[in-house]
């Protein structure tokens, strides 16, 4: 291996130099003298899922051994970087990845709902997430089911139709279908629920396949066995209470649910199903908004949506940006400066380095269904490292999308500093962007 030279670079010069009449020397000007870094490209070691590695080995360099154990391969093959992390690697930060497929789901008739919190990935305090899938017409008691929750609710449609009702506390009602277009591009659409609206969701017949959807929370303890159900509320007040507040007969109550319910089969919805007529009028601002409507800002190597409170306004807890990066390129490194962001990865493969400071980060590898996250000013960066196009969420706890590009900083920062600070010649201060460019290609 071949180490670059430490560049010689002065600091301090003394202000009163070019005015000194003296015969004394000049003070000696300091020097850098810190260990010249390592070109050592610190690439995966094999390539993220790569199923044809048969003998994984925890082997970077000179570092390392074999495994003599027994080894779970799929979770080998899906986590190079776990297995023989980069060099750059050092101390200690805390486990930033959890697969949905290792959530436990709860199986019901005409769906499943599994979920991530800080139960399974302690470090995701703000927010949790839960994947749902529900059969045509099938309704979600915490989510088809009429409910509620102490938390907002944001969600993505991954596919299908979802039929949502909301009333807010005005009680004004508001009913929409919830799209999900051709997979493969971003054409998706996103619904919000403030804390406390009571609301339903329902697949529609326009897949025989019904729907799937990600929801996120803006509380990382949120628990889908906390959710404030209907079925389960009626089941747990007395009839007499239940008469005098309906104005009806007790009799009415004949056959509601003894228990809550959670997801149900239901009626398939109509698609041309408008909202109850209500006295109180229409909400002022739409509880679903049309990420697919929104133009995508094409980049050198990818693109990216921001949806926050300035577009959908009644968002006013979650921000999200939706992210492609082409094979080969990477969102930039950067950080954010007030929020976490919980991460969901869509399709493709790629590759985190989450800074902690202190000489602290750890690398992770990610696939589709998996979740990430990053705590507030963590610096980081995504990048593809696989051969088809990288395609993800960030979302923030924030009613406003804020990053910060190194780039960029470096960019509009005196050039001075940058030399003495890294070394940096002047083509490659000149090359740096004055704009945010979100994603680049090398």
């Amino acid at each position: 291996m071949v180490l670059s030279p430490v560049p010689v670079i002065s600091f301090g010069i003394d202000p009163g130099c070019a005015a000194r009449t003296d015969a004394s020397p000049a003070p000696a000007r300091p020097r850098r003298t810190d260990p010249p870094p390592s070109l050592n490209p610190n690439a995966p070691i094999f390539p993220v899922g790569d199923t044809s590695v048969t003998d994984p080995a925890g082997i970077r360099g000179g570092l390392g051994a074999t495994v003599l154990g027994p080894v779970n391969l799929p979770i080998e093959q899906q986590n190079p970087d776990f297995l023989a992390p980069p060099t750059t690697d050092s101390g200690d930060v805390m486990n930033a990845k959890w697969p949905m497929a290792l959530s436990h789901n709860r199986l019901q008739t005409g769906g499943w709902a599994r979920q991530q919190n800080v139960e399974v990935m302690p470090i995701a305090t703000q927010m949790a997430g839960v994947n749902m899938r529900l059969e045509k017409g099938a309704v979600r008691s915490a989510t088809s089911e009429f409910h509620w929750h102490k938390v907002a609710e944001w969600a993505y449609v991954i596919k299908g139709t979802t039929q949502i009702t909301v009333m807010d506390p005005q009680g004004r009602n508001y009913l929409a279908n919830a799209v999900r277009g051709t997979f493969s591009i971003m054409a998706s659409m996103v619904w919000y629920f403030p804390a406390g609206y009571p609301h339903t969701l329902q697949a529609t017949g326009d897949s025989e396949e019904g729907s799937e959807f990600l929801l996120v929370l803006d509380d990382g303890t949120f628990s889908e066995d906390d959710t404030f159900l209907l079925s389960d509320w009626l089941s747990h007040v007395p009839m007499e209470a239940l008469s005098k507040s309906f104005q009806t007969d007790i009799s009415a109550f004949a056959h509601i649910p003894g228990k809550e319910l959670y997801i149900f089969p239901g009626p398939v919805p109509l698609d041309n199903a408008t909202a109850v007529e209500d006295p109180q009028g229409a909400p002022p601002n739409p509880f679903t908004f049309p990420f697919s409507k929104l133009p995508a800002t094409q980049l050198d190597g990818g693109t990216i949506k921001i949806v926050d409170s300035s577009t959908f306004k009644v968002s006013k807890t979650i921000a999200a940006a939706e992210v492609t990066v082409e094979p080969g390129a990477i969102r930039e490194l950067h950080w954010h400066p007030t929020q976490d962001e919980w991460t969901f990865y869509l399709s493709g493969q790629a590759r985190v380095t989450l800074f902690a400071g202190q000489t602290n980060s750890r690398t992770f590898d990610y696939q589709a269904g998996d979740v990430g996250y990053v705590p507030t000013a963590f610096g980081h960066y995504v990048e593809n490292v696989g051969n088809d196009t990288l395609h993800f969420l960030e979302i923030f706890k924030t009613d406003t999308f804020e990053d910060i590009s190194l780039s960029q900083w470096l960019a509009l920062s005196p050039p001075a500093l940058v030399k003495a600070e890294l070394g940096f010649d002047d083509a490659t201060i000149e090359h740096l962007n004055k704009t945010k460019q979100f994603v680049v290609r090398h």
